[in-house]
């Protein structure tokens, strides 16, 4: 399945709920994301954990593929009143000077690496003692809820797709991060629900992968219309608190 979330950028950037703020309390105790720290976030797609950490006041450089999205992310800072040092780059080759950030970020992003060449990557760019993290927060498919719908939905469309069903929690990630040489590897996981009208859900299911990611407007504007429906039909009351899982994977450089 061909992503390119470029053709999504303006619906990822409107509708596409970003870190809840208790992540970033909780790694502010881990000493992420502390005023002064130099960081870098691969993959940052419309900036969202990059822009909190610049609100807290980090200095932050940040890295993605799609140029659109990083104009979306500038737009995003701007109302924000926050800057961000933003470079269309892909993850596993930077072109940034080695030893050179405290921490490095990656936030729903790494299963879309070629994960040993971007960990490689990060051992490269951080400095001694510095820090990685790898965070989600996954909408979770439970029975009868408003996410089975929605993948139901989605595998009609896209039949190709398959990261539905998850739980939100991701152990690939530490043999990884262990493979590279990381080190004092420690995880956190816990449920906070993502609130959504109607329209932001069916926006923020228009930016995911296998549908504005993947599918030709045509099909993505069916979908559109069959989860307005399914949503009057099956969850009429606004708004949704649709289940999601914060997962934050964190190790050390030697």
């Amino acid at each position: 399945m061909q992503v390119d979330f470029g053709k999504t950028s303006e619906d990822y950037a409107r509708f596409r709920a970003g870190f809840p703020e208790s992540l970033f309390d909780r790694l502010a105790g881990h000493g992420v994301g502390l005023a002064g720290q130099q960081i870098l976030d691969l993959g940052t797609g419309t900036g969202t954990l990059a822009r909190g950490f610049a609100v807290r006041g980090s200095t932050v450089t940040a890295v993605d593929v799609a140029a659109e999205q990083l104009a979306q992310a500038r737009w995003l800072d701007e109302l924000a009143g926050v800057q961000v040092e933003y470079h269309v780059a892909p993850a596993e080759e930077t072109g940034l000077p080695d030893d050179n950030f405290d921490v490095v970020t990656a936030g729903q992003c790494w299963h879309w690496f070629d994960r040993p060449r971007a960990a490689a990557e990060v051992a490269r760019l951080l400095r001694p003692g510095g820090t990685l993290v790898i965070a989600h927060y996954d909408w979770l498919p439970l029975a009868g809820n408003v996410v089975e719908l929605t993948e139901e939905l989605i595998l009609r469309y896209n039949p190709a797709w398959r990261l539905g069903g998850g739980t939100g929690i991701y152990p690939l990630w530490f043999r990884d991060v262990a493979e590279a040489g990381f080190t004092q590897i420690e995880s956190f996981t816990y449920d906070e629900p993502a609130i959504y009208s109607h329209e932001a859900w069916r926006g923020r299911v228009r930016a995911s992968a296998p549908i504005g990611g993947s599918l030709p407007p045509v099909e993505v504007a069916g979908f559109d219309a069959d989860l307005a429906a399914a949503l009057a039909s099956r969850f009429p009351g606004e708004p949704l608190a649709v289940p999601h899982r914060v997962f934050a994977l964190i190790c050390r450089k030697v």
